[in-house]
């Protein structure tokens, strides 16, 4: 067993790692790789050493051997994930390039990603910061209201899914917008859970002393006021809010109703936009302070009991659309698809940087399903739609046409941006060619989906000028195999 620390490290101290291979050449160069990053690492050999190392050294995340002498790689970490204080520790497999690893069976056991020997440094640290960086996400989310245990299990399960996927790359851009788009509803949850708490408290220490002081009439016109507030929970324009307060004003001033204007003012808050004079009798009435109070607090139950639905919906929109777009099918097969499906799943995940300062506008007409890639065809939208916000700089107008023609689904992503200029155009599919600065695209993209375009037997065009690019993609209705 072997766990050093580099003094001079500490400062950049990142986590714990559990390197486990019974060849010390490899357990030295992965130990030193990491250590060099900042990770605090111990190495063993054996499975027992392994699983006693875990107990004592409690790594944020494990390298693991397949082939041991004591226990191979799957019988450690099923051990790993029957224990309920180990079972959340991701573990990366190591497998050599001459071995065979059976994929479906190391992510059955608990396994996360794996990597190949002899070891590449960048993928190493790539695979491991990845797994660290999904384990903290996850934990930061655990720490939120319970209202979301759901939807961050559906996370959790999709993760082997997204490592088995090149997606990773697109995901890992998308990382901060997609961790905006969770963090948006769970705020809204956490401020309409205290309100909902203030405004109870308040109807249950009110409502009782409100009850002995009107008779059963008013009580049955009180509660009638309470259910019109909740039937009326549109959103209305400030000028529009300010319209209605003018109006019940003068229709509670000219009855003789006291404080017309907090009391107007109220109504409106609670959502009021129709006639309110069956209601002045009550709220001329020595209590109509109190009236106004305790059906106000019950709107508020109402308001933000809607918000909290609307905020789990659209994240639960969002993780489903995730898990879409990361199912990886392995079978070699083309299922049925609807292409605008896959097309509202990308920019379902786009939403983030969509919605800030471009105009999307889906134009779909009603095509056939077709045999195909689906997964595959989601890496095309992707790219197009991803190229699209980056050539306007996140502000523009971005369409997506769907039609049929001929024979063929015709798609067209077409954006406002700067255009592609005319020298470069008859490169932009080649492999490696971009024009992005280093370290912001690899090249691959359009050679990508021109790749997958022609798998499925079809063809793809671009047509630019300054403030109109159109990419339009070809897909075949009838059979592929012909």
């Amino acid at each position: 067993m072997k766990d050093e620390i580099n003094p001079l490290k500490l400062n950049n101290y990142k986590g714990n790692i559990l390197v486990v291979d019974d060849t010390p050449e490899n357990s030295d160069m992965l130990g030193e790789i990491l250590r060099e990053k900042g990770y605090r690492v111990q190495t063993t050999n054996t499975g027992e050493l392994a699983l006693s190392s875990v107990r004592k050294f409690q790594p944020n995340l494990i390298l693991l051997d397949i082939v041991m002498p004591d226990m191979d790689g799957y019988q450690i970490c099923s051990q790993l994930k029957v224990n309920e204080k180990t079972r959340e520790i991701p573990v990366i497999f190591i497998q050599g390039v001459s071995e065979i690893l059976d994929r479906v069976k190391a992510f059955a056991v608990g396994g996360v990603d794996y990597i190949i020997k002899p070891f590449q440094v960048p993928e190493v640290l790539a695979r491991v910061e990845t797994q660290l960086a999904l384990q903290n996400l996850q934990k930061s989310l655990e720490c939120k209201d319970r209202e979301f245990a759901k939807i961050l299990e559906q996370l959790t399960s999709t993760q082997s899914q997204l490592i088995a996927s090149e997606k990773m790359a697109v995901l890992g851009q998308l990382i901060a917008g997609i961790a905006h788009e969770i963090n948006t509803p769970l705020g809204a949850i956490s401020a309409s859970i205290s309100n909902i708490y203030k405004s109870f408290d308040n109807v249950a220490k009110q409502l009782p002393q409100l009850c002995q002081q009107l008779s059963a009439e008013q009580l049955v016109n009180f509660f009638s006021l309470s259910a019109a507030a909740r039937e009326n929970l549109q959103a209305i324009s400030f000028r529009e809010e300010r319209k209605l307060k003018r109006a019940f004003q003068q229709a509670l001033e000219s009855q003789g109703v006291e404080d017309a204007d907090t009391i107007a003012a109220t109504l409106v808050k609670m959502g009021f936009t129709q006639d309110i004079s069956s209601y002045i009798p009550l709220l001329k009435t020595n209590n109509s302070a109190l009236i106004i109070e305790v059906a106000y607090n019950m709107a508020v139950q109402q308001q933000n009991s809607t918000n909290i639905m609307l905020a789990v919906e659209r994240a639960s929109k969002l993780v489903l659309a995730l898990k879409s777009y990361a199912r990886y099918d392995n079978s070699g097969e083309r299922i049925e698809s609807q292409v605008s499906e896959g097309i509202d799943l990308v920019l379902t995940i786009y939403q983030n940087q969509l919605k800030h300062g471009i105009e999307t506008i889906k134009n779909y007409a009603e095509v056939p399903a077709i045999l195909c890639y689906p997964e595959e065809l989601h890496q095309v939208w992707t790219n197009l739609i991803h190229n699209a916000i980056q050539a306007m700089d996140g502000k523009g107008k971005l369409q997506i046409d769907v039609l049929t023609q001929d024979r063929y689904i015709v798609v067209r992503v077409t954006d406002s941006g700067c255009g592609i200029p005319v020298q470069i155009k008859d490169q932009i599919f080649e492999p490696f060619f971009t024009t992005k600065p280093s370290g912001e695209g690899s090249g691959l993209g359009l050679d990508i989906v021109r790749k997958i375009i022609d798998k499925h037997c079809g063809r793809i065009e671009v047509n630019s000028v300054p403030g109109n690019t159109t990419f339009t993609v070809y897909l075949p209705l009838d059979e592929l195999d012909r």
